[in-house]
């Protein structure tokens, strides 16, 4: 009996593609190009990795201003505005990126981090939360803004 379940399922596993219509095998169509990388943000992101946030700030600013519902953008744009100590640039560009993904985990991080830098632990709080909700199983950005949230609050006793 096991052997003729066998032939059976091999059977059907030989047949299957044979019958399986040209669109769901993939069809005669090429498949769709990637949008090449802005070279603005790819040369941005490496002016953030080098710390480098007078060089980063206009190059993701070109960025935006052709693509401005690019949230990693905006996200980085208030990275390096943060890292320079301007704030009120910093949160415009968070929030921009957070208006267009209300889900975007490093905004929400980031953000929160520069609540810290002004002494808004509620609002950075506020972020924690978020993140708890959109982190089902816990996520990099989660544990960094708790970590940072615990050292701000052990620097700062009541």
């Amino acid at each position: 009996m096991s052997r003729l379940v066998l032939s059976m399922i091999a059977v059907l596993m030989m047949a299957s593609p044979v019958m399986m219509p040209a669109w769901a095998a993939g069809g005669s169509d090429p498949a769709p190009v990637a949008k090449p990388a802005d070279p603005n943000f790819t040369e941005g992101k490496k002016a953030i990795d080098a710390k480098d946030w007078a060089r980063a700030i206009p190059l993701f600013q070109q960025v935006v201003a052709k693509d401005d519902k690019n949230a990693d953008a905006f996200n980085w744009l208030g990275y390096a505005w943060r890292n320079q100590g301007d704030y009120p640039q910093s949160f415009a560009a968070y929030e921009k990126a957070l208006t267009i993904d209300p889900r975007h985990r490093g905004a929400h991080e980031y953000i929160g981090e520069a609540y810290l830098k002004v002494n808004n632990l509620q609002k950075a709080e506020e972020h924690l939360k978020r993140l708890d909700s959109l982190c089902t199983f816990g996520c990099a950005e989660y544990t960094e803004l708790k970590g940072k949230i615990a050292a701000y609050k052990a620097a700062k006793p009541s």
